[in-house]
């Protein structure tokens, strides 16, 4: 097994097909075909199921993808600090973040990092929290913004933010000026929803469960922009803290307020690897990420956030 072989097997497992392999490597295709067929010997499995509109990962072919790329993302890593100088911060740092906080966060932080540290280059992944994790222990990303509901063994987790969880529905629902909305008038609506074992699908079965409500789930899907798109479009409603939908609050394309009897709230948490010390650069880009997140709840952008953490000037610098 050699670089040369796992660049054609990555390559041929995102394209699906060996003719644009060998295209994007500027190699012919058998050679790429040489490459996949002497790596499947070596390890005396086959790779991918030829199938007719492409080339599919077996499980074994999987299992290596996910090897191979954490193993070009450490020499990845290594490259851009070895080129950088001895006087600027250099480094690759890949941050993980929740859908409902990437928009919030992922413009300020490019920013900060190519005013103040332009030898980092940034890679921003978006995923929800069980993914997250195992990123974090895999290596594939840094540190990343976590649900701090329960401990991780393997995780060092920091709580930032906590938040109250509003319920949303559409433009002109009766919802809008209400200072609360309980939770018995929620769980009678038509719900959109994450489905389990989502972090916010969790608190509010366990909320509902304390209160002997019954929950009406309508539409359950894991992805925000189609969460928010079908109450926007008036077929439901949901629940999720509003800096998920800060801009459509503002706009005034859905309505929300607090949910109240009871309460739910969430901790937004900075989490990384137990057992992997922070790089120069992972240490500059958290200091940064820190500053911005406390800075948005200070200014109100964003909504029902709580400070937890100490300030950003008593925290430790790169």
């Amino acid at each position: 097994m050699d670089f040369k072989q796992l660049k054609a097997f990555l390559t041929v497992a995102d394209t699906g097909s060996v003719t644009r392999a060998s295209e994007l490597l500027h190699v012919v295709q058998p050679a790429v075909s040489r490459q996949l067929k002497l790596l499947e010997e070596d390890l005396g499995c086959a790779l991918f199921e030829r199938e007719r509109h492409g080339m599919v990962l077996t499980e074994q072919g999987q299992e290596l993808a996910s090897y191979a790329r954490r193993a070009f993302g450490e020499l990845e890593k290594a490259r851009v600090q070895l080129a950088g100088t001895h006087q600027e911060v250099t480094g690759l740092v890949t941050i993980g973040l929740l859908p409902s906080t990437c928009d919030v966060v992922s413009s300020a932080l490019v920013a900060a990092l190519a005013s103040r540290y332009p030898g980092i280059k940034l890679r921003l992944t978006v995923a929800y929290a069980g993914t997250l994790k195992q990123w974090l222990a895999s290596g594939q990303v840094d540190v990343a913004l976590l649900y701090a509901a329960e401990k991780h063994p393997d995780l060092v987790l920091e709580p930032l933010i906590e938040e109250a969880l509003w319920g949303l529905g559409p433009k002109g629902c009766g919802i809008a000026g209400a200072t609360a909305v309980r939770m018995a008038d929620m769980a009678g609506r038509a719900l959109v929803l994450p489905s389990n074992p989502h972090g916010i699908r969790l608190l509010v079965e366990h909320a509902c469960a304390l209160e002997n409500l019954q929950l009406n789930i309508c539409v359950e899907t894991d992805a925000l922009p189609v969460q928010r798109s079908v109450v926007i479009d008036g077929l439901g409603y949901t629940i999720l803290p509003p800096i998920a939908v800060v801009s459509d609050l503002a706009a005034g394309r859905l309505e929300g307020a607090p949910l109240t009897e009871p309460e739910l709230k969430r901790v937004i948490a900075l989490a990384h690897a137990s057992n992997r010390s922070m790089t120069k650069p992972v240490r500059a880009t958290v200091a940064v990420l820190r500053q911005i997140l406390e800075t948005a709840v200070a200014s109100g952008g964003w909504p029902s956030g709580k400070w937890l953490a100490a300030t950003s000037a008593s925290t430790s610098q790169a």
